[in-house]
């Protein structure tokens, strides 16, 4: 059970590569293009997670405009009938810069109530599942991306990515910022709160850095935003180490056809699924992860599920 939790198998001996007779599609008795795209139409994880979304987000919006308390605030801080939820990087900060100042013994118990309540949620629920489940910046940056992927198949533009570890010098240089100048710095430029924000109460000119952000995003590098920059998402990314909530990969069900990696929002942590690659027979995919779905929709093979880590272990 712990060697779900904390083995990825990247170190381990790879398997050894299935032969064509032992192929999905073989098995089946049916020619490989057409097992390949039986399910390339197929977005039933997607059309909930963006249902989902669209009605939390929504929620703040028709609770503010009503003024009914349901779910308070915005995406940066709020209360859901009354229970407080903090932002964790905002939290983080505001540590940061108490810890210098001596003021962490005057945080309210409802900065602790609202910290310990969202982190228990999204450590249950897969750490990084926010970004995708939750934040309304995503649904954009998903929609930027499908026109980077389109100029890309038209050889418009080409593919730019960088190092992840880029994730890790924005995540402490925010801190440090945060720290240095005594404010929640990253509260500037954070589109998860702007884009909250200017849906609950209304538009403002930061949603002019949101659409250069989106522009950049889908003419230069996909996903440059969550990827790269937002601490947010490397916060939960740390949870998602320990979430029992995961995707799991089967590679007795795998056909190596990578339909899943060219959806996944984070294709580093789909490593396993290439030919040659899969260490073990059951892999789950790492804390990057956002649980978005899209892999579990287009997987010919069903070879990716979401799964609890350990569960066979309890049974």
């Amino acid at each position: 059970m712990l060697n779900d939790y904390f083995s990825s198998g990247k170190n381990k001996e790879p398997l050894k590569p299935k032969s064509k007779d032992e192929l999905p599609h073989s098995l089946l008795g049916i020619s490989y293009t057409e097992w390949r795209d039986a399910k390339k139409k197929n977005h039933k994880w997607r059309n909930i997670r963006w249902g989902f979304l669209l009605f939390m987000n929504l929620l703040f919006v028709v609770s503010f405009t009503f003024d009914l308390s349901v779910l308070e605030g915005s995406l940066s801080g709020s209360r859901l009938i009354g229970f407080y939820l903090m932002d964790p990087f905002n939290a983080l900060q505001l540590l940061a810069i108490s810890s210098t100042t001596g003021y962490i013994g005057h945080l309210t118990m409802n900065f602790w109530i609202g910290l310990i309540t969202i982190f228990l949620f999204w450590f249950i629920f897969g750490g990084r599942g926010y970004c995708s489940w939750m934040c309304p910046y995503h649904f954009l940056s998903e929609l930027a991306e499908k026109v980077h992927l389109y100029l890309v198949k038209k050889k418009k533009i080409r593919e730019r990515t960088y190092n992840i570890g880029l994730k890790l010098v924005f995540f402490i240089g925010f801190l440090l910022l945060a720290v240095l100048t005594r404010n929640l710095v990253f509260e500037d430029l954070n589109m998860v709160g702007i884009v909250s924000k200017a849906m609950i109460y209304g538009p403002s000119l930061l949603l002019l850095w949101v659409l250069a952000m989106l522009l950049f995003e889908a003419f230069v590098s996909r996903r440059f935003w969550c990827r790269y920059v937002c601490p947010i998402g490397t916060t939960w990314s740390f949870v998602g180490k320990l979430s029992p909530v995961a995707i799991k990969f089967e590679h007795d069900k795998c056909g190596y056809c990578l339909e899943c990696q060219k959806v996944c929002l984070v294709p580093h942590e789909l490593w396993f699924v290439q030919r040659g690659k899969a260490t073990q027979d059951v892999h789950f995919v790492g804390s990057d992860c956002t649980r978005c779905g899209l892999c579990v929709d287009v997987c010919p093979g069903n070879a990716l599920n979401y799964a609890v880590k350990g569960a066979s272990a309890l049974v």
